[in-house]
């Protein structure tokens, strides 16, 4: 059984493989965004009778990345995330900032303090839970799909840097999963947008929106590949994504201007 911390554990995929993962006898360490998720994951935990350690871990806070750190572990799971809606041209800087902050650089920055642990010892795992669209971008989620190319390739770099090391790379990238995550991020961007100024049309998300999967089905790839010894570098689910992704990459490169 593994020690594995997991960061984004208070809502959504997250909360659900450190539950699942709990449950099948690794010591896990869950880190929340904030209190309230603290308290209620804690509160969920007892209920099911499931041994789970909940601390608050917002991933730009310093001191709680500091907390973080006294924890051992073997596997670094890095979900933590938020989403931000709206056109490249018109989306808020600061918003789009603020997305890099949670989704990159605050992992980058827990991920560097586990590190000389990882390295000392010789052996380990970091799994970065990147999205489809950190392959596939789509429009009006560009600035989040932004983020995710960029964790693909920090782990890329990451996984070539560290293997030699014992210390084994991957990430996990799931497709559209019905945990609120989506629909929160394109809420979103009604907070900004205004129609009186918008240089484009509204977008309308009600397709995507409805056609999201069952997220037990990515919980439990989850918690499956997480601790295994052996797997892909990417875990994409559901099942056909991988071919939509590969075509994608295919249309990318024939495409023109």
């Amino acid at each position: 059984m593994a020690d594995i911390l997991i960061t984004g554990a208070g809502t959504g995929l997250g909360r659900g493989a450190a539950l699942g993962l709990a449950r099948a006898g690794h010591h896990v360490v869950a880190g929340c965004e904030n209190w309230p998720q603290v308290r209620d994951l804690r509160a969920e935990a007892g209920r099911e009778g499931v041994a789970l350690d909940v601390i608050k871990l917002d991933v730009t806070a310093e001191a709680d990345r500091a907390h973080a750190l006294r924890y051992p572990v073997d596997i670094l799971v890095l979900n933590a995330g938020i989403q931000e809606a709206g056109a490249v041209v018109e989306i808020p800087v600061g918003r789009v900032r603020r997305s890099f902050e949670v989704n990159v650089f605050g992992h980058l920055h827990l991920v560097q303090g586990f590190a000389p642990h990882l390295l000392a010892r010789g052996s380990g795992k970091v799994v970065w839970v990147s999205s489809a669209v950190g392959v596939r971008t789509r429009p009006w989620i560009g600035a989040y799909a932004a983020t995710k190319h960029a964790i693909e390739a920090l782990a890329w770099a990451m996984k070539r840097e560290l293997e030699p090391r014992g210390i084994r790379v991957a990430t996990i990238n799931p497709g559209p999963y019905r945990t609120g995550f989506n629909d929160t991020g394109a809420e979103a961007m009604f907070q900004w947008w205004d129609e009186s100024t918008a240089l484009l049309d509204r977008p309308d998300f009600d397709d995507y929106l409805a056609n999201q999967g069952d997220p037990e089905e990515m919980v439990a790839e989850m918690v499956r590949v997480i601790p295994a010894d052996h797997h892909p570098f990417r875990t994409v689910q559901p099942e056909g994504l991988r071919d939509q992704l590969r075509e994608f990459e295919a249309q990318v490169w024939d495409a023109g201007t």
